[in-house]
């Protein structure tokens, strides 16, 4: 699928993917960094098509893989693109010691996308994940933190949600399980909330056009 832009200087693409036998698809977002150059987000498999449309946008300057989970294209991203700057989510450096990576993710934003993003490491949920906010947009991007899947096209993966109790972006049974120490996501999330959020980039669901502050709000509001 084509890079379809979603905000100024930002452009999204999903993908299928199959997550323990479960069609959920992912998402990879691009943003356009002020200072020149790309921000990839949770890259995706890197065929040429891809590539051709990536390489119009600019040149790559940095590639993230904001969670645990979003790490099975980054070695193709680091073959294509030797020159740009790969961090990982706390934890992913260990759990694919095989790869290069320039850093590891963390709170602060790296001075390559500082003057474009804010991040939050949301630490208490058992994958981990870096979550971003693209300030110009008021766009938020995600990896896990706010799962949708119950208006998917697959009526097993609709079957799955509904099981779930995952009804709208980040609600369901699973969120109480996944988040490990409440006091700490309480905190975590207020800081996102601090964010003047309207549009949310979902790796796996519909995306937020509106409103975002408010859908974070309530998936999070049983903390």
């Amino acid at each position: 699928m084509s890079l379809v832009k979603f905000a100024e200087d930002v452009w999204t693409t999903a993908r299928p993917l199959r997550f323990l036998g479960i069609e959920t698809g992912t998402r990879m977002n691009v943003v356009r960094l002020s200072a020149g150059g790309l921000f990839v987000h949770c890259p995706v498999a890197l065929d040429a098509q891809t590539r051709r449309e990536v390489d119009a946008l600019g040149p790559v300057r940095a590639v993230v893989s904001s969670s645990l989970y979003h790490h099975l294209y980054a070695g193709e991203w680091m073959e294509a693109y030797p020159d740009a700057a790969f961090f990982a989510c706390p934890g992913l450096e260990k759990k694919r010691a095989d790869l290069r990576w320039t850093g590891v993710l963390s709170d602060d934003p790296n001075v390559l996308w500082s003057a474009d993003l804010d991040q939050v490491f949301f630490s208490a949920r058992f994958e981990k994940e870096v979550v971003f906010f693209h300030r110009a947009s008021r766009t938020l991007l995600t990896a896990d933190a706010l799962l949708n899947l119950s208006r998917h096209p697959s009526r097993l993966t609709r079957i799955a949600a509904f099981l779930m109790g995952n009804s709208a972006p980040g609600k369901g049974h699973l969120e109480r399980i996944a988040v490990r120490d409440r006091a700490a996501a309480r905190q975590q999330v207020d800081r996102m909330l601090r964010w003047d959020i309207q549009r949310i980039l979902l790796a796996h669901g519909d995306l937020v056009e509106h409103s975002g502050g408010e859908a974070l709000r309530r998936a999070y509001e049983w903390l």
